[in-house]
């Protein structure tokens, strides 16, 4: 089965463009064998690549990945670790939803906490909680409120904030409210990606800059490349929304744009003008329509927002200089003390969705499993379905799988053109029906 669609790394991540040079690992040049083969070095991957490792000591495993470690999507997202849903319901099914939800991305978070701790990996990783914010008293009642009391329902701790006691915590005079809890982690995901990666056990050998070109799945897993070839009985694919590309979910996944913003490093006297607690992040009421920020520990500031339906990932430098302005803009509304801060980089991440938010996780093939479409949550549903497909290709029981795997599958799609003609309506009406919250 022919690969046509190679990932291609465009070199703009502003996460990585912060960060001391890395050597990446060599890409392949020669026919290997393995026992296991993972592909793509995403959260994901990084979590199989190491279980595997963890669960089968003697056996060799490979991980494989199209660009570098940090680069790719995992690298590019705004660095929340999300311990909660951001919307739960009342029903008893969805709160028992949500503590399941809770109990997967909690097993992660302190799964990469460990690690972060045991190999000193420099990320910035904290515990720094969010806020999960509106931008009017209407978004406030319709989405905080709710939100607010289903913690409640959960017996989850949150501070309620508003009005001058919130933007004395964030600085910015923009937001009505916000639900702050405290069990988010904080870190740059570039930095976070590039230490799992350069940390794995000694039985994990990683070739980055190596996209598989074709794959064959008679007598176990053949995997070509540009330099070699990968040869092993077992493949645990993690390449979210290319699955297709190897035979799986075909027509079930959704790849929409995501793009982000990082300015420039605050001065002293912007960094007291801002005022509020340091190293914060916010949320918004409705993801689509109002915006991500973080304020870093070395005093950047990110913006993400303009999420768009991206069939084809063809997001243009172009296109970024128009987001770029943009944001520059909606940065200057939301921290106008800071009129002369700019916005240093700008880059273009790809986020994986199912049509009913269920994750491609499990065995899909005899030999094969799937740790794919994170639905936007990539650090902590990512790394946990990976852990778990690694645990099922191992027989290593673990009672988080059934968690796993009561989330269900995605959801066949409707064919083109109705699915991009559904797909973009969708998001205009997301767009002008929460106008209010921009």
């Amino acid at each position: 089965m022919k690969i046509n669609h190679l990932p291609v790394d465009d070199r703009t991540n502003g996460w990585s463009a912060i960060l001391p040079p890395r050597s990446a690992n060599p890409a392949l040049a020669e026919d290997v064998n393995a026992d296991f083969v993972v592909v793509g070095a995403g959260y994901a991957g990084l979590a199989a690549a190491r279980r595997l490792a963890e669960n089968r000591p003697d056996q060799k495993i490979i991980l494989v990945d199209g660009g570098e470690a940090g680069e790719n999507a995992s690298g590019r997202n705004s660095g929340f670790a999300i311990d909660l849903p951001h919307n739960v319901g009342g029903d008893h099914d969805e709160l028992d939803g949500s503590r399941r939800f809770m109990d997967l991305a909690r097993m992660a978070i302190d799964y990469n906490e460990a690690l972060v701790q045991k190999h000193d990996i420099q990320c910035d990783w904290g515990r720094r909680g969010k806020y999960h914010t509106a931008v009017t008293p209407r978004g406030a009642f319709e989405c905080l409120q709710p939100f607010a009391k289903e913690l409640e329902a959960l017996g989850e701790p949150f501070r309620w904030v508003e009005g001058d006691d919130l933007q004395n915590e964030i600085g910015s005079p923009w937001f009505s409210a916000a639900v702050y809890t405290p069990g988010c982690v904080l870190m740059n995901p570039a930095a976070l990606c590039r230490g799992l990666a350069d940390t794995m056990p000694d039985n994990v050998t990683l070739f980055e800059n190596t996209p598989v070109t074709s794959v064959d799945y008679v007598n176990g897993i053949s995997l070509d490349t540009p330099g070699g070839s990968i040869r092993a009985p077992k493949m645990i694919l993690t390449v979210n929304g290319l699955a297709g590309q190897f035979g799986f979910y075909n027509n079930r996944l959704l790849t929409m744009a995501a793009h982000a913003s990082l300015s420039r490093q605050l001065t002293s006297d912007e960094r007291a003008a801002l005022g509020g607690v340091d190293d914060w992040g916010i949320t918004p009421a409705n993801a689509f329509v109002s915006i991500t920020m973080r304020l870093t520990r070395d005093h950047r500031i990110l913006i993400r927002q303009n999420i768009h339906y991206a069939p084809n990932r063809d997001c243009t430098d172009a296109d970024r200089a128009r987001i770029r302005q943009d944001h520059q803009r909606m940065f200057l509304k939301r921290f106008p003390m800071l009129p002369n801060v700019t916005m240093e980089h700008t880059w273009t991440g790809y986020l994986c969705f199912s049509r009913n938010g269920s994750p491609g996780f499990g065995q899909v093939a005899p030999n094969v499993w799937s740790a794919v479409c994170q639905n936007a949550v990539g650090v902590t549903k990512g790394t946990a379905s990976g852990l778990l497909a690694a645990d099922q290709a191992t027989n290593v029981e673990n009672p988080l799988n059934s968690h796993m795997e009561s989330l269900g599958v995605p959801d066949l799609l409707p064919p083109q053109p109705f699915l991009g003609i559904g797909v973009r309506a969708r998001l205009l009406w997301e767009n002008w029906a929460n106008r209010h919250e921009h």
